[in-house]
């Protein structure tokens, strides 16, 4: 199997038919990448990292890129290798074996399944502290019903949505990095300087790394562009360049506005001493720089990219997951139903509605449901990355015999380093749930193995087929 050849065919070596739209190039899957991270994502949690950081917010965002960098190089490999929807599942499942496959599928449901519904939060809290007499479950309500919509219309129209908010983004970004400068410029910051890169007083790498296990949570979506690799009209090869690429813009972008906007926090001392447990670090670093217009217009562009543009494509993406697995046999057989007009798993995005609303409204009752959802996002998805990274050295160097050093061993190996490192130091509660839920899915395992669900693995290509992939 060559990258040259015909996706379809790729395919059809697994045991699959093509039932999805092959219509996406590699400019649409890195602008999905781009617009599920939310190049503004920074808004939302910049005082939590903040404050997690001991003010190095900048620093943390900048090891955050790097590991994702070498978790988005060990998606390149194993997307190369099996070239389908499913994400870390297909790719634990065919390079370690059907059990690990799905426990690591179930991690990621754990990021995948909770993700929608905190972004839909947040929206909708950001949105009732705008307009005060709407309620936050109508906003909630409104989000999801919309996004399904557009979602149920087909991956095209997604993708088109897609740049239209990106651009938007991008414009709402550049008003305030133009304004920030200005305002810097005019003496208006606080005196930090580089501070938010390194600041002896307070530096520790587990401060830092702390902080990181909240960073990532705007790193997370590059990872959702596997998810369309049956959508990728593209070579194999495309997937896994659109993933570095939509990290580099990212990552930069993260950087440079969370660096302008910690030099212009009005009470640096505070912000780490109390937190930030309404969420408006970042709008009021946007009033010092541009008046109260644009702490308004900050937090109305993070309200319509977390509710619309990043949970439109995060539905997609955990709709696709809950395809693959239901196409496996493991999960029920009704999500993998494909919409035979429009060509999207139909079932599966409406239960990825359902349960994003029920999470939404139930987490909205509770006094740390956006904390809590967003511990449990980032533990999920951590953990999975570290199967991940696993997978590369088994299937490659175990199973293959590869002796490419750096793409099948060394690169993998200190990508789960750092993730390790990651998750070590991330909040203990977020710890005991995500055990509990992998727990929970061991034994739901171990049921369906019971029961004869074992997933059918075709065999693998040939060595001569791997080969053409190098």
């Amino acid at each position: 199997m060559s990258d040259s050849a015909p996706q379809g065919q790729d395919l059809e070596k697994y045991g699959y038919t093509q039932q999805l739209a092959r219509s996406l190039g590699f400019r649409d899957l890195v602008v999905y990448g781009l617009v599920f991270m939310v190049p503004i994502a920074p808004f939302g949690i910049f005082g939590g990292v903040f404050q997690g950081s001991g003010g190095m917010v900048a620093l943390a965002y900048a090891i955050g890129m790097l590991a994702m960098m070498f978790t988005a190089h060990s998606y390149a490999q194993m997307s190369r290798a099996f070239p389908m929807a499913g994400s870390v599942y297909s790719y634990a499942g065919r390079g370690i074996g059907a059990p690990v496959g799905f426990l690591s599928g179930w991690m990621i449901l754990l990021d995948y399944i909770l993700v929608p519904a905190l972004l839909y939060l947040i929206a909708a809290v950001a949105m009732n502290s705008l307009v005060a007499s709407v309620p936050v479950w109508i906003w909630l309500i409104g989000f999801v019903v919309l996004n399904t919509v557009v979602n149920w219309l087909g991956i095209e129209m997604t993708a088109r949505i897609n740049k239209i908010m990106l651009v938007a983004e991008l414009v709402v970004l550049a008003i305030f990095l133009a304004f920030g400068v200005i305002a810097l410029a005019q003496g208006k910051g606080n005196g930090s300087g580089f501070h938010a890169f390194y600041d002896s007083g307070t530096f520790s790498w587990s401060l830092i790394f702390g902080a990181v296990s909240i960073a990532v949570l705007s790193f997370l979506g590059f990872d959702g562009i596997s998810t369309l690799a049956e959508e990728n009209r593209e070579s194999a090869r495309a997937i896994g360049r659109a993933m570095v690429a939509a990290l580099l813009l990212a990552g930069a972008l993260f950087i440079v506005q969370t660096w302008i906007a910690a030099m212009l926090v009005p009470e640096v001392p505070t912000l780490i001493k109390e937190g930030d447990p309404d969420g408006t670090a970042f709008y009021d670093a946007a009033r010092v720089a541009g008046g109260a217009w644009l702490g308004t217009l900050s937090a109305l562009a993070t309200a319509i990219a977390w509710g619309f543009a990043n949970s439109l494509v995060a539905q997609a993406a955990t709709s696709r997951l809950l395809f693959a697995m239901a196409r496996d046999r493991q999960l029920p057989g009704f999500l993998a139903r494909i919409d035979p007009r429009r060509r999207v798993p139909v079932n599966a995005t409406f239960l990825v509605a359902v349960v994003s609303l029920a999470l939404g409204l139930y987490m909205n009752s509770r006094d740390d449901g956006i904390t809590l959802l967003s511990s449990l996002v980032n533990f999920g998805a951590m953990t999975a990355f570290l199967v991940l990274h696993v997978s590369v050295v088994v299937h490659y160097v175990v199973r293959q015999g590869s002796r490419d050093w750096w793409r099948h061993l060394i690169a993998p190996l200190i990508g789960f380093a750092i993730l390790t490192f990651v998750v070590v130091n991330a909040k203990v509660t977020a710890q005991r749930l995500g055990f509990l839920w992998l727990a929970i899915g061991a034994v739901l395992m171990v049921g369906l193995l019971i029961a004869g669900r074992r997933t059918e693995i075709p065999d693998e290509p040939t060595e001569a087929e791997e080969a053409g992939q190098a």
